[in-house]
């Protein structure tokens, strides 16, 4: 059985994109890894070569390893990509990755921590998704839940199932026999632009709660969940290292992420560092080498510094 895996990324965030595909191969996976882009190509990826792909106008290569190929897409979408998830992976099966069995989705801001082989077995189980920790706890009384409604009766679906957790929009794992998941999410988005204000092109922090796609792309997935006839597979928020006892993935949440943040800057702010950041820098160096050896020592040592200084200060 064949998967590939996928992800998308522009401006700073090759850096999350090298440490996920070094954890990938150092946890067992080998085969294609698929990266839409905008902008330029990472400075690590400048031996990558022009490639034919099927259904795709243009494509670069990177040569990891023995194990793994990395293709670089370039995206003329003017959907803001954390918007574009759905339609790129079933755009992947329509050219690319045609003959996969499973596609994979990863935020570029995880790494991954457990064998490759429990994604294969997880995936056969359902659409692979992750709990997210806020409002993790969202019982199908929850009023977004019954406003979510309106969206699912425009995209004229039914409730399938009854969902008692909120779902992380980082991650999800698709075998083909349930491609019918990826269809939906889409159509859920679409209703979402048409009928509820929500803008494909931007990504709207500020939105209210009430705003039935607040959280855009992860709003449209939970909502997917309840409505969709494919079987789903949860694993809750420690499945992203988001509470602790996790050892599956490691998703490095907020704003600043692993590769721009001041460890012992924060520490001093009462804030010791994550343990997606540990994952980060612990997955930077081999086989694609993002950072100097000079940077990435300078990284591990203010890591065990502001691990120190938080033992003695954290935030109230």
């Amino acid at each position: 059985m064949s998967s590939v895996i996928c992800t998308l990324f522009e401006g700073h965030y090759h850096f999350g994109v090298a440490s996920l595909v070094n954890s990938l191969q150092k946890n067992g996976f080998a085969g294609d890894i698929f990266a839409g882009y905008r902008g330029s190509l990472p400075f690590w990826a400048a031996d990558a070569k022009e490639s034919s792909l099927p259904n795709w106008p243009t494509a670069y290569t990177f040569t990891v390893s023995d194990q793994i190929q990395l293709h670089f897409l370039p995206l003329t979408t003017e959907y803001h990509l954390t918007n574009y998830k759905p339609n790129f992976l079933l755009e992947l099966w329509d050219g690319p990755a045609k003959s996969a069995d499973n596609i994979f989705y990863f935020d570029p801001d995880i790494t991954v921590k457990c064998e490759w082989e429990f994604f294969e077995s997880w995936v056969q189980c359902g659409v692979a998704l992750v709990h997210e920790r806020s409002m993790n706890d969202m019982p199908p009384s929850h009023p977004l839940r019954q406003w979510w409604f309106k969206v699912i009766e425009k995209c004229g679906k039914t409730v399938t199932r009854d969902l008692y957790s909120y779902i992380n929009g980082g991650f999800c794992g698709v075998n083909k026999r349930h491609i019918e998941f990826l269809q939906t999410w889409v159509s859920v988005m679409d209703a979402g632009f048409k009928y509820f204000e929500l803008s494909a092109s931007q990504f709207k922090h500020k939105l209210t709660r009430s705003h039935l796609f607040q959280a855009q792309d992860q709003d449209g997935l939970n909502i997917t969940a309840m409505c969709s006839l494919s079987p789903i597979s949860e694993i809750g928020p420690e499945g992203m290292d988001l509470i602790s006892g996790g050892k599956i993935m490691s998703h490095a949440l907020g704003s600043t992420k692993p590769w721009k943040k001041k460890f012992i800057r924060t520490a001093l702010r009462g804030k010791g560092p994550s343990l997606a950041d540990k994952h980060y820098w612990l997955y930077a160096k081999y086989p694609i080498k993002a950072h100097s050896d000079y940077e990435q020592r300078l990284k591990k040592t203010s890591l065990l510094l502001s691990s120190f200084i938080h033992r003695f200060y954290r935030k109230g």
